[in-house]
């Protein structure tokens, strides 16, 4: 069950910076941060789900004032204990309703985080908070993976993702609501434990009339950070929409 933080409290918060996912690689974090960086220009950055402070540390050192929101107190220790974490101004609350002040010529979410809000009308909200803080000309930007349902034979609900002596870890999907999750099976000192998180999926389309809903006009789509671009087979994708100059 959740504690107070949502699904990453402290739990989560201790070990969420030891993982060996490629987001982490730095070659990943450079190429997120040099899209950011040239996007926010001048201007400032606003990171929906600020977390533990992945891209907004490394963003903030070339120069970009970020602003971060975040449900998870937990989440939020951890940046704050890192080297310019106290340069990283953070509001807590939920990113699909919490007002910051200012104006930003970017905002973003990464790493499938838009997942995380597992209701439509909670990820429609999100796109129409993150248009309200977004200056005239302004991009929001939206890194997250392409539902793998191409995958699930007939009657089968899980795709596996992982398979390790100690962990076993798979998703789960329910089409008829775009209900997920991801599911951990962990060994521990002996012992079985189970970790399960939900997630709402969506598809480009969707997150399209989702901007389109909140006055944003799509203005790229690429595979990943370095603009490959995105395909019929592409497993995820970078999308970036853009607030009328006007």
């Amino acid at each position: 069950m959740p504690d107070e933080d949502g699904y990453f409290g402290e739990k989560i918060a201790a070990t969420y910076d030891t993982s060996e996912s490629e987001m982490f690689h730095p070659d990943v974090v450079k190429a997120t941060v040099d899209v950011l960086a040239d996007l926010a220009g001048d201007g400032s950055a606003l990171e929906l789900a600020v977390g533990t402070g992945r891209i907004a540390l490394p963003l903030a050192a070339r120069g970009v004032p970020v602003h971060g929101i975040d449900m998870s107190r937990a989440m939020v220790a951890r940046l704050r204990a890192k080297p310019g974490g106290d340069g990283i101004a953070v509001t807590i609350g939920d990113i699909a309703t919490t007002r910051v002040d200012g104006r930003f010529t970017v905002a973003y979410l990464v790493f499938n985080t838009i997942n995380n809000l597992t209701t439509q009308d909670a990820q429609v909200d999100c796109f129409r908070n993150a248009a309200a803080h977004l200056a005239p000309g302004g991009r929001f930007v939206v890194e997250v993976g392409v539902p793998e349902l191409r995958k699930l034979p007939p009657g089968q609900t899980a795709v596996p993702f992982r398979i390790t002596p100690t962990q076993w870890a798979f998703d789960t999907y329910e089409p008829a609501t775009q209900a997920m999750s991801s599911n951990y099976v962990t060994i521990v000192d002996g012992r079985a434990e189970h970790e399960s998180i939900p997630f709402r999926y969506v598809w480009p389309a969707e997150l399209d009339l989702m901007a389109r809903l909140a006055g944003l006009r799509l203005h790229a789509r690429w595979e990943d950070w370095s603009g490959a671009p995105f395909t019929n087979e592409s497993t995820r994708h970078v999308s970036i929409w853009e607030k009328p100059a006007d």
